[in-house]
């Protein structure tokens, strides 16, 4: 099978493998070769595939998209990191993520004030007409 991970700004992974496991809202699975064609929506949690070398891999993933057609199974996603250790991994999502979180609060914060500002002057407006 060809695994692709899909983010917005890059292409992940584009490499054969030989099964992918993966978690969904109702479990995790795993796909091989001769699997029947497959859709399933990822949460936030790891992926892991078995490289032409036999050895398995990781990859974290956020919420994203897993379709697999013929032998080709793609992965679309805001955002994952691959590892090679799971120890590593979990250092390099803690940091990613925090700083996301970090980002994420600075945009609300951000939003909430243009959001107050709107609802304002909207008010205003009404006052004079």
């Amino acid at each position: 099978m060809n695994l692709k991970i899909l983010l917005p700004t890059e292409v992940l992974v584009d490499e054969e493998v030989g099964k992918v496991t993966a978690e969904a809202q109702n479990g995790s699975f795993c796909l091989l070769p001769r699997h029947i064609d497959f859709v399933a929506a990822l949460i936030p949690g790891l992926l892991s595939f078995e490289n032409s070398e036999g050895e398995e891999v990781f990859v974290a993933v956020a919420e994203g998209l897993l379709v697999k057609c013929g032998q080709d199974v793609l992965v679309s996603t805001r955002s994952a990191v691959r590892g090679g250790a799971l120890g590593e991994l979990r250092q390099i999502v803690e940091e990613r993520f925090m700083v996301l979180d970090d980002k994420e609060k600075t945009a609300r914060t951000a939003m909430a004030k243009i959001e107050a500002g709107f609802v304002r002057r909207f008010l205003e407006v009404q006052k004079r007409g």
